[in-house]
């Protein structure tokens, strides 16, 4: 394939993954008030993809001797915690407010970096927190003492912390390309993320308490009844499998940072989704101040620190982050084969 093929092939697949984690708030959230538990829903969520990927994890069954704690990291923080944290602030809050606090994720790694690591990060970065904090003040309208629900803040913003854990953590992987360490695969990193968050989730959601009902009648979207089982498929299969596997290539497509980019449009797809499909309207100093958070995540996750070797924020997308490694290279260059290995903490 040559290298423009392969490009425009990578923002396809990248554009591809960005639609369908952007669409899983808005398939949860009908379920949710249909009925069912939010952890319910993640629980759905993550067992139907870990049942689906159950092939890749056999393939991939040398992770478990080799990196067990990135799958631990990847299963409890990525899988379980975004997802569980996430799908409870979309029953209490707007879907795209939601997803836009998720997007504080890369300005609190670079916190994390500045104040408990101790090292430097770039004025770029600062300028990006700056603008990601100012932007969210403007989507939650701090001036008029939050404008929404104050639970479904800190849920929201609890998933951008699990984001920040994982984020740190796979730093620890990020470096084995580096030194000569095969660096783990991708998909066999989110296979057993998933399956370990299936388990995880299992004891903590207890679905043998969930009205199992629920699935087989109608769930309501902005009016329309649709069908509660289709939308359970789309969570699975578009919003977590199909979503995945086209991050991960895209970014052995595509250099991180250029991949990065069109994740921001996450945030975008769902908060359109969620206005046509759930009629979840935005205020114009809201729809500002999302632009802004984007900005600003933007640049925050594409500015990597003074020294080489520390993490650098991700997207959610972030979330999720189409797909990147903690390390974030300069945005020419095109990543290494381990380097996509961190997967997207996923909405």
């Amino acid at each position: 394939m040559h290298a423009s093929q392969g490009r425009s092939a990578g923002l396809g697949l990248a554009l591809a993954s960005a639609f369908a984690f952007g669409g899983s708030g808005v398939a949860a959230k009908p379920l949710i008030e249909a009925g069912l538990d939010p952890l319910h829903v993640v629980w759905l969520r993550v067992a139907g993809a870990a049942l689906v990927m159950l092939p890749v994890t056999w393939r991939h069954r040398a992770l478990v001797r080799g990196r067990p704690v990135l799958l631990l990291g990847f299963g409890l923080l990525a899988v379980a915690g975004v997802q569980a944290c996430y799908f409870a602030a979309i029953s209490r809050i707007p879907v795209g407010v939601a997803l836009l606090v998720e997007y504080l994720a890369p300005a609190l790694v670079l916190g994390w970096v500045r104040f408990v690591q101790r090292r430097p990060v770039t004025r770029r970065a600062a300028v990006g927190v700056v603008l990601a904090v100012g932007g969210l003040a403007c989507v939650v309208e701090i001036w008029s003492g939050l404008s929404f629900d104050a639970v479904g803040l800190l849920l929201a913003l609890g998933a951008a912390c699990c984001q920040v854990g994982y984020f740190v953590l796979s730093d620890q992987g990020s470096a084995d390309g580096a030194d000569g360490v095969e660096p783990p695969h991708p998909v066999g990193v989110i296979a057993y993320g998933l399956l370990i968050g299936a388990v995880v989730l299992t004891v903590v959601a207890r679905p043998w308490g969930m009205d199992w009902s629920v699935l087989g009648g109608p769930a309501g979207m902005n009016g329309a009844d649709v069908p509660a089982w289709l939308l359970l498929v789309w969570i699975v299969l578009l919003a977590t499998v199909i979503a995945y596997v086209t991050g991960v290539i895209a970014v052995r497509l595509l250099s991180p940072a250029v991949a990065g980019v069109v994740a921001c449009l996450e945030a975008v797809i769902a908060t359109v989704l969620a206005w046509v499909m759930l009629g979840e309207h935005l205020s114009a100093p809201q729809l500002v101040g999302g632009a802004t958070v984007l900005v600003g995540a933007f640049i925050a996750q594409s500015s990597t620190p003074r020294t080489p070797s520390g993490p650098v924020a991700l997207g959610s997308g972030a979330p999720g982050a189409v797909v990147g490694a903690a390390e974030r290279p300069e945005a020419d260059r095109a990543p290494a084969e381990g380097e996509s290995f961190a997967g997207r903490a996923a909405t």
